[in-house]
């Protein structure tokens, strides 16, 4: 009997994860749809109503990754990141870029799957270190100009693959995200690509040949690259 009370319980609890999870994808895409047009985020807005954007993230607080497959996993951290960046800019609002707020990709913290984690612990913990892909560079938006564009749908696992090749494509192929001097035979490129430069160079492939997988004009592999600044100022709409 306890037996089977057991196998009970654990079914219950796997539902009720599940559940959570899809209730996290669903509110996410509403919350998104409501909120970012045009790449910008109407910060004002859910300054004067935080209710939803709360919700959201206490449905994120309790839910158990260790139920969940990869891909799962990988779109729910990608929502939790833009999000909690979200949160964090609009406990401090108005603001004029997410660097004027103190600590707030290394220090404050959020619960998100039962444990605490900054915005860095997301990013280069159960992003990076665990998906070794790239493209998550083009779709975790920092609350800056200079990042790639937020959209206004939720991140979904059973379109994850896809939406990573878009917002990736759409970056790199964008004139003012990679800034290709034909005449000089230069590029200048995102500070993303020197920050993170290990995540674009493997097997003796450089950045170049990490972005002409995407782009649809590619570069000369002899153009010498440089990195423009990053545009720190706010993507509020």
């Amino acid at each position: 009997m306890v037996k089977y009370i057991s196998i009970l319980f654990f079914f219950m609890a796997t539902s009720s994860n599940a559940q959570n999870i899809s209730t996290f994808f669903s509110k996410t895409d509403a919350f998104l749809k409501k909120n970012v047009s045009n790449g910008k985020v109407d910060y004002q807005s859910i300054k004067s109503d935080p209710g939803s954007l709360n919700d959201i993230l206490e449905i994120a607080s309790k839910i158990d990754l260790s139920k969940e497959n990869a891909t799962n996993s990988k779109a729910f951290w990608i929502n939790a990141y833009n999000l909690s960046l979200i949160k964090g800019v609009v406990t401090k609002y108005p603001v004029k870029a997410p660097t004027d707020i103190a600590g707030l990709f290394d220090k404050t913290t959020y619960t998100i799957a039962e444990k605490k984690y900054t915005l860095n612990d997301i990013e280069n913990k159960m992003l990076r270190e665990k998906y070794n892909d790239a493209r998550v560079h083009f779709v975790l938006v920092c609350g800056a100009i200079g990042c790639p564009p937020i959209i206004n749908v939720a991140y979904l696992p059973e379109t994850l693959d896809a939406q990573l090749n878009k917002q990736t494509k759409i970056a790199l192929n964008n004139p003012n995200f990679i800034k290709v001097n034909s005449g000089s035979k230069k590029v200048a490129l995102s500070q993303i690509f020197e920050w993170y430069k290990n995540d674009f160079i493997s097997k003796g492939k450089n950045e170049i040949d990490f972005i002409n997988q995407y782009r649809e004009d590619k570069i000369d592999a002899t153009f010498k690259t440089s990195y423009y600044p990053y545009d720190w100022t706010l993507n509020k709409k």
